[in-house]
Parts: structure tokens; C-alpha cells; sequence
């Protein structure tokens, strides 16, 4: 895992994103384990929904750790068939990171932020691997993954 951790350390470090990559010594896959990890409500954090469309491109809904991501929403944002979810494999292979530890940013995807997101000043995301988060601004993550803000929760 430490493989992944260190490719997001340098996507952060050369693209000069205000983030701070933290590593745990416990999982942080789940909402409820990162919140723990950090001390912080599920609200800070933000979960990273990896969805398909009939092309097989990755669209990343991101939603904050509480709220559940809504597939009709995200497809009549995008003007599509509703995504499906991505599994695994197929999450690892399209973001280059583990499920669980799957960052907002730093691959090629389609990127939707729920306006909820946008409302909390700093929040934390996967940091690379189940061990890690990385603690942004909601602004700078938008920044770096370029992402259009509209409802895409239940």
C-alpha cells in the first residue's frame, strides 16, 4: 500500500496543492473508521463514489461522509444513462488507487461535487491506501480535480 501512498505524496507535491497527506496506524476505509482515525465527524469527510457509464468511463461522485450518492441525479447532471458502480478491480484500475483509499483528484474522471461538499471549509479524503486521508480545503479540491458542484445525493 505504501506504493500508493507515495504516488499521491508526489502528485501533491508537484502539482503544489495546499493538502497534507496524515497516515494512520488503523484502517480509515470505512467513514465511521476515518472520522474515528482523525477526530472528526463524518460530515468532514467525504466519500469518493466510483460509477461507470455504458462507455465504460469513470465519473467520481463525492459526496460527504454521511450522504448516500443518487445514480439518477448523477446521470441527469452528466445528460446519461444512469452510471453503474465500479467494482474493485475495476476502481483500482481506473483511478490507480485501492478501494478505500481512493483520492478526489489525481486521475482521469469525470468529477461531480455534491453542493453539501462545498459547505465545509476543510474535509478529508482517501489518502492512497485504507491507512491514509488527505485533509484539503473543499475549494482546493475542486481546484485540483476540476469538478462541477451540483445535487447528487439521495
Amino acid at each position: 500500500m505504501k506504493e500508493y501512498e507515495e504516488k499521491l505524496r508526489d502528485y501533491l507535491e508537484s502539482h503544489r496543492l495546499e493538502a497534507e497527506q496524515i497516515r494512520f496506524e488503523q484502517s480509515c476505509h470505512s467513514v465511521r473508521e476515518a472520522a474515528a482515525a482523525v477526530g472528526a465527524a463524518p460530515e468532514d469527510l467525504v466519500k469518493n463514489i466510483c460509477l461507470l457509464d455504458e462507455q465504460g468511463n469513470l465519473i467520481v461522485a463525492i459526496v460527504k461522509g454521511e450522504d448516500k450518492v443518487s445514480v439518477a441525479k448523477v446521470g441527469n447532471a452528466l445528460n446519461i444513462a444512469p452510471p453503474r458502480l465500479a467494482e474493485e478491480k475495476e476502481i483500482l484500475e481506473k483511478t490507480g488507487y485501492p478501494c478505500g483509499g481512493v483520492p478526489s483528484f489525481g486521475y482521469k474522471a469525470t468529477f461531480l461535487i455534491d453542493p453539501k461538499v462545498m459547505e465545509k471549509e476543510i474535509i478529508y479524503t482517501g489518502g492512497g491506501s485504507a491507512q491514509t486521508l488527505v485533509r484539503i480545503t473543499s475549494r482546493e479540491l475542486q481546484k485540483a480535480n476540476k469538478g462541477m458542484v451540483v445535487q447528487i445525493r439521495k
